[in-house]
């Protein structure tokens, strides 16, 4: 980041009052990455990729560049299967 840069958000930042959002974290419970994908699902690495590739769980995929969001009980919901008893 150069100084123009910098001095730039500082000021855009004075000026701006940015209000907090409460996430209440206890009500969605999410996994991360392929490998979060694996475990929700109990299959492979590679199952798990075919699963996110085949668009059944897309709605419940948030991806920001390599970072992979699931909300496990949307993920579940969407593949059919039932939340009973398993975390």
């Amino acid at each position: 980041m150069t100084g123009e840069e910098f001095l730039y958000l500082q000021q855009n930042a004075e000026q701006k009052e940015v209000q907090p959002t409460i996430v209440n974290s206890a009500s969605k419970k999410h996994v991360y990455g392929i490998a979060g994908i694996a475990r929700l699902f109990g299959c492979s690495i590679p199952t798990a990729n075919r699963i996110k590739q085949s668009g059944k769980i897309d709605k419940a995929i948030i991806q920001i560049g390599r970072k992979i969001i699931v909300d496990a009980e949307l993920a579940l919901g969407l593949a059919g299967r039932k939340t009973g008893g398993r975390t």
